[in-house]
C-alpha cells in the first residue's frame, strides 16, 4: 500500500522563491533552510539587501483565525515597542499569505545569539523582555488560541505515546503507571493555575536573540493563554542552591520593571517541566510521518531512548514529591 507524500515534500526552493516573489519581492538568491521542524522556515534576502524569515505553516495545525491572532499579538507588542519581529503586511493589511496550497508569513530577520543563563546581566534582560511582553499580554485575551490545560495536555500526550508502536511490552505498562502517577501529582496544580494572560508559550533560549543585554523574542507559534510562569520557567536551569537564587533574583527583578510577578506561580515550575517532558516525546511520535523527523531524531526508534525517557519521568516524579525547589 503506497503512502501519500508529506505536504512539505512539495515545498521546493523554487516554490519558496515563487511564493515570496508573488508578494512583490524579488529574491536574487536561494532560500536558506533554518532549523525548524514543526513548520518550514527559510532565510531569504531581497534585492534591497533586506533579510526576511519566511515561515510556511504546517497544514491543518492552526486555523487562519489562530494564526491571525498570533500576528495581531505581535503587532500589538511591536506598537508598544517590545522587541519582537512583527509580520510584514501587504497593502491590504494582510499578514497571512497563500501560495500553491501553503500558508506563509514574512518576518523581518532579527540577528543575534542566544543568551547565557549563567550571566546575571542576560538574566535581568530576559526578565525585563518577558515582563514587557506580559504587560501587553495582560491587556487582552485570545479568543481562538488554546489555554494551558495541565490535565488535558498530560492525558493527550500520554494517549499519543500509548497509541504508538514505540514502547515494548516491558516499557508500555511502566510508562502508563508513571503517567498516571504524574497526572495525579499535577492535578492539584491544574486546578489552581491563577491568572491567565497572553504569553509567548515556548520561551526557550533558542527563541531569544540578541547581543550584550539587548534581546528580542521570536517565534510566537505556540502563543496561548497561560500563567506568566509559562514564559519564565525554562530560564531556571540551576541545580546549585546559590545559582538557583541568583537566577530567580535577576529574572524577577528584570520582570518587575514592567509588571508584578505572583510568587505563588513558582510552584508551577516543576509541573510545567514535567508537562514539557511528556509532550516532547508525544510530539515526536505524532510527527513521525514527516520525513524530516526520522532524519533528525532517529533515536526515537531505539528502545534505549524510551528507557531513558522512563528514567527521566521517574526522576521528575520524585522531584514533584519533594519540597518545591523554586519557591522564593
Amino acid at each position: 500500500m503506497e503512502t501519500s507524500p508529506h505536504p512539505f515534500a512539495d515545498l521546493s526552493p523554487a516554490r519558496v522563491v515563487a511564493a515570496v516573489e508573488s508578494l512583490g519581492f524579488w529574491l536574487p538568491g536561494e532560500p536558506f533552510a533554518l532549523n525548524s521542524y514543526e513548520n518550514r522556515v527559510f532565510l531569504v534576502h531581497d534585492d534591497e539587501r533586506r533579510r526576511w524569515v519566511v515561515k510556511f505553516y504546517r497544514p491543518e495545525r492552526w486555523t487562519d483565525a489562530q494564526i491571525r491572532e498570533e500576528h495581531a499579538f505581535l503587532a500589538e507588542l511591536a506598537e508598544a515597542e517590545v522587541a519582537v519581529s512583527a509580520p510584514w503586511r501587504d497593502a491590504a493589511g494582510e499578514s497571512l499569505h497563500r501560495a500553491e496550497g501553503f500558508r506563509f508569513t514574512l518576518f523581518p530577520h532579527l540577528p543575534g545569539q542566544a543568551p547565557e543563563l549563567e550571566n546575571p546581566t542576560h538574566l535581568f534582560a530576559l526578565g525585563e523582555l518577558i515582563g514587557a511582553v506580559h504587560a501587553v499580554g495582560e491587556r487582552g485575551r485570545f479568543a481562538h488560541r488554546r489555554s494551558l490545560d495541565l490535565d488535558g495536555m498530560v492525558l493527550e500526550a500520554r494517549d499519543k505515546v500509548l497509541a504508538s508502536r514505540w514502547l515494548d511490552r516491558r516499557q508500555r505498562p511502566a510508562y502508563r503507571r508513571l503517567c498516571d502517577a504524574l497526572h495525579a501529582r499535577l492535578a492539584p496544580h491544574g486546578e489552581a493555575l491563577g491568572q491567565m494572560i497572553r504569553v509567548q508559550g515556548d520561551c526557550h533560549i533558542g527563541n531569544v536573540l540578541g547581543r550584550d543585554e539587548h534581546f528580542a523574542l521570536v517565534d510566537f507559534d505556540d502563543c496561548l493563554m497561560a500563567p506568566a510562569i509559562q514564559d519564565l520557567w525554562m530560564l531556571f536551569t540551576a541545580q546549585d542552591e546559590g545559582e538557583r537564587q541568583m537566577q530567580l533574583s535577576e529574572v524577577l527583578e528584570g520582570y518587575e520593571q514592567h509588571r508584578d510577578f505572583e510568587r505563588g506561580e513558582l510552584a508551577l515550575v516543576e509541573p510545567l517541566r514535567t508537562l514539557r517532558l511528556l509532550r516532547h516525546s508525544a510530539w515526536l511520535v505524532d510527527r513521525w510521518e514527516d520525513p524530516a523527523f526520522p532524519l533528525a531524531f532517529p533515536w526515537l526508534a531505539d528502545a534505549g531512548y524510551w528507557d531513558g525517557h522512563l528514567r527521566l519521568l521517574e526522576q521528575q516524579r520524585q522531584v514533584l514529591e519533594a519540597a518545591p525547589r523554586w519557591l522564593a
